[in-house]
C-alpha cells in the first residue's frame, strides 16, 4: 500500500497542536493511518510551510444564493438586506447554476469537506449530486400565517424529496431536513409542524440577528414591519408574546433535535443561560453557529463569542452566502474571529473542524486526524487567513 507523509511548521489534529516534529501518515486516498515522530516516519516526507489541519466544516451556507455576489452592498442593515434578498434574487436559471458551480468549487478548493446548506429551492440538487463534499441540506420553510401552515409544509416537503432523489446517486453522505427560516417568518402552527416532522434530526434557524427581532415579539412593532410590507402585509402577522424571540420559539422544540442557532449577534448572556438550561431539560442539543463576516457585511457587528465560550457552548463556523459575504472561506471566518474577538488559534481551528463534524454528526469520518478517518488534509497560513486543499 502506498502512503503519503506530511509535515508542516505546525500540525493540528482536530483537537490540539502536535509536537513540532510530528508527521501525518495517510494512504493515497486520504485515509489516516497515524501521527508519528519525524525520526520514525522514514523517507519521502512532504514538507509544508504553514499549518496542516483536517478538512474544514462550513455549518451555514446558502449555496443557491451564489448569484447574488456583489449585488447587495455591505452595511445596509438587516431589514434592508432582507428586503433586497426578497426582491433581487430572481435571475435566469443558467446564471444561477453557473454561480452555484463556481461557489461549490471555491469551497472544495479552500478545503471545505462538509456543508450545512440552506435552500428554499432545489436549485443546488444537481451540483450536490456530483460533489465530493458532504451535504446537510436544510430546506428552509417560510410561513407567516397558521392558516397556510399545512400547505407550505407540503410544498417544502416536495422540495426536500426532490433534493433527496437527486442525491441518491451521490457517493458522499448527505441528509435533508425541514427547518424554520427565522422567528420573524414562522407562525406558531408552522413551528409545531416542523417540530413534529424533525424528531431526532439536525435543523437550523437564523437566531437573534438583530434587536428588532425581540421588539417584534415583545410589542408587535419595530423595524420588521417594513419587511412584512414587502410581502404585502400591514402590521405583524405573528403573535405578541411579551418575550424575546428565543424564549418564544425554542419551547416549540422537544423531539430530540440538534438545533443550529445561527448568527446570535443580539443574544445576551441571560438568553444563553436560559437556552442552554431549556435544551438540557427538553432533551435537545444546541449548536451556536457563527458567521462573523456576514455579520460584519450586513450590520458591521460581531457575535458574543466571549459569552458563548464562557458558558461552554458548542460553537461552529459558517460563511453564510455570497449575498452577505466577500468569499466562501472558513479560513477567512477564522481570520475575522482573530481580528474581532479573543479566541485562540486552537479554539478557532476546533470550531472549524471537530466541532463542526460533531455538530453535523459526521465525526466518525471527518473533523480530526484519527486512524481510519478520511477527513481531508488542508494547509492554512500561520494567521489562518488562507486555506488550500491538499487531499
Amino acid at each position: 500500500m502506498q502512503y503519503r507523509k506530511f509535515k508542516a511548521v505546525r500540525l493540528f489534529d482536530g483537537y490540539d497542536f502536535r509536537n513540532e516534529d510530528a508527521v501525518l501518515i495517510a494512504t493515497a486516498d486520504g485515509t489516516i493511518q497515524d501521527i508519528v515522530p519525524g525520526n520514525e516516519a522514514g523517507d519521502d516526507i512532504e514538507y509544508f510551510n504553514g499549518i496542516l489541519s483536517p478538512g474544514l466544516i462550513n455549518c451555514h451556507c446558502h449555496l443557491e444564493l451564489s448569484h447574488l455576489k456583489n449585488v447587495i452592498p455591505p452595511h445596509t442593515g438587516l431589514i434592508d438586506f432582507l428586503c433586497s434578498v426578497v426582491t433581487k434574487r430572481g435571475f435566469d436559471a443558467a446564471t444561477i447554476q453557473h454561480e452555484i458551480v463556481k461557489a461549490e468549487k471555491e469551497m472544495l478548493d479552500n478545503g471545505i469537506v462538509a456543508v450545512g446548506d440552506i435552500g428554499n429551492t432545489a436549485d443546488t440538487a444537481f451540483v450536490k449530486s456530483k460533489s465530493s463534499i458532504y451535504w446537510q441540506t436544510f430546506v428552509e420553510v417560510l410561513c407567516f400565517r397558521d392558516e397556510k401552515a399545512d400547505e407550505r409544509i407540503a410544498e417544502f416537503k416536495k422540495i426536500a424529496e426532490q433534493i433527496e432523489s437527486s442525491l441518491r446517486i451521490s457517493e458522499r453522505p448527505h441528509r435533508t431536513s425541514l427547518v424554520p427560516h427565522a422567528p420573524y417568518s414562522i407562525s406558531p402552527k408552522t413551528f409545531q409542524l416542523i417540530n413534529q416532522a424533525t424528531a431526532g434530526q439536525i435543523i437550523s434557524i437564523h437566531n437573534q440577528e438583530h434587536p428588532a427581532e425581540n421588539v417584534l415579539y415583545e410589542t408587535g412593532k419595530g423595524d420588521f414591519l417594513k419587511l412584512f410590507h414587502t410581502f404585502g402585509m400591514e402590521g405583524s402577522p405573528l403573535p405578541v408574546t411579551g418575550k424575546s424571540t428565543l424564549r418564544s420559539y425554542l419551547p416549540y422544540f422537544n423531539q430530540g433535535q440538534t438545533i443550529f442557532l445561527v448568527h446570535n449577534t443580539a443574544t445576551t448572556e441571560e438568553e444563553i443561560i436560559w437556552a442552554n438550561e431549556y435544551a438540557a431539560s427538553a432533551g435537545i442539543n444546541l449548536v451556536y453557529c457563527l458567521c462573523i463576516n456576514a455579520n460584519l457585511y450586513i450590520e458591521n457587528k460581531t457575535p458574543p463569542v466571549d459569552l458563548l465560550l464562557k458558558h461552554n457552548c458548542h460553537i461552529v463556523l459558517g460563511t453564510d452566502s455570497y449575498s452577505s459575504n466577500w468569499q466562501l472561506s472558513i479560513a477567512k471566518e477564522m481570520e475575522s474571529l482573530f481580528q474581532h474577538t479573543k479566541v485562540t488559534t486552537e479554539q478557532a481551528l476546533q470550531m472549524a473542524t471537530i466541532n463542526g463534524a460533531k455538530a453535523l454528526q459526521w465525526d466518525s469520518s471527518l473533523g480530526s486526524f484519527e486512524k481510519g478517518k478520511k477527513p481531508g488534509v488542508v494547509l492554512l497560513n500561520d494567521d489562518l487567513s488562507e486555506s488550500k486543499r491538499i487531499i
